[in-house]
């Protein structure tokens, strides 16, 4: 099973609209395939995000065969741009592309920038399946032999390029011979928890039990979770962090029963321009998400609904930021800026 792939210049994806029922893996040649394929949701988790984008731009350089270099520039700029508007809260995206425009400023030969682009979108892919180990072999640290840990909505290898980040924490606890069990919410309406997260869990023989999201309070009051891990698709400087819908209500209960709550995200999540989570943009998508489950109409039609894909927790529930770099303990006091600048 994998993510995406570059292969003789194509983008090969897992649609993870089909998951658990099939894997499916679908080729892109054009760029456009790969801006539907963010924006669809047959590829998802921030992480993952950025290096689809990465991919597409360097397919859209190879699709563009323009001769002069300021038209090919102006092309390929043209396609950055439908990158940049395909999904507004995971900034991985962004800074996934801001990696990328940097190239394409870098040089006026075309074959120049399209060798150049290749090369850097699989090193942000590289970079990505490296950056998940050094989170799990932070994370795995907070985790103890027999703990049932609940994660929400799915930020595993199906979210990365591989590995994972909360799950990647997990997978290296169990990877150090330690006994976790996982429950995982399904999270509506997309049902990623329920869908993705058990698939990879029990592919990896790692002990996952599924229940709703409105179920995580009872089995926090009755002491079943010990502790609470999930990634995050922003975190702003104060260290309020944005992740899919249902987190921050799990955080408010976890710190109701006095349950660690830790964030797993690679440095590249943290957006310290973002002064708080207010200022996080978070995306609405489609009201047939939550009308339908499936084929099945559940909702009556012409009832308003509304769908955030996001919600914010904010920084004085987290215990933890585990990021590939490290860890902020109580990002409430400080948020993230100090890390930053000890990082540099």
């Amino acid at each position: 099973m994998f993510t995406i792939k570059w292969e003789d210049d194509a983008v090969i994806i897992l649609d993870q609209r089909r998951l658990p029922l099939s894997e499916v893996y679908n080729s892109y040649r054009h760029y456009s395939g790969v801006v539907a394929s963010i924006r669809d949701m047959e590829i998802r988790g921030a992480p993952a995000i950025g290096v689809a984008a990465a991919m597409g731009i360097a397919l859209a350089a190879v699709n563009i065969d323009e001769v002069k270099p300021d038209k090919f520039k102006e092309c390929l700029n043209s396609a950055v741009d439908r990158f940049a508007a395909s999904r507004p809260t995971a900034v991985n995206l962004f800074w996934s592309i801001a990696r990328m425009k940097k190239v394409i400023d870098s040089a006026n030969d075309i074959d120049v920038i399209r060798e150049s682009l290749k090369r850097e979108a699989m090193l942000i892919y590289d970079e990505d399946i490296a950056s998940n180990r050094e989170i799990g072999r932070f994370g795995s640290a907070y985790l103890n032999d027999g703990d049932v840990v609940m994660t929400h909505c799915n930020a595993g290898a199906l979210a990365t390029a591989g590995y994972g980040t909360a799950l990647g924490v997990i997978r290296a606890a169990v990877e150090q011979g330690k006994k976790i069990e996982v429950f995982a919410c399904e999270t509506r309406p997309y049902l990623q928890g329920a869908r993705l997260t058990a698939w990879e869990l029990m592919k990896d023989g790692i002990p996952v039990t599924v229940i709703t999201d409105n179920m995580s309070g009872h089995f926090m009051s009755r002491g079943v979770i010990g502790k609470i891990i999930v990634g995050a698709d922003r975190i702003a400087a104060n260290g309020d962090t944005a992740n899919k819908i249902g987190t921050y209500t799990h955080s408010v209960l976890a710190k109701e029963h006095r349950i660690p709550f830790y964030i797993a995200a690679p440095v590249s999540t943290l957006d310290p321009e973002i002064a708080s989570g207010k200022d996080i943009p978070i995306e609405e998508r489609s009201v047939d998400e939550v009308a339908f489950v499936g084929q099945n109409q559940i909702v009556p039609e012409g009832v308003s609904i509304r769908n955030p894909s996001f919600d914010v927790t904010p920084s004085k529930n987290i215990t933890a930021i585990i990021t590939d770099r490290g860890v902020i303990e109580s990002p409430g006091e400080k948020g993230i800026v100090p890390f930053l600048e000890s990082i540099e």
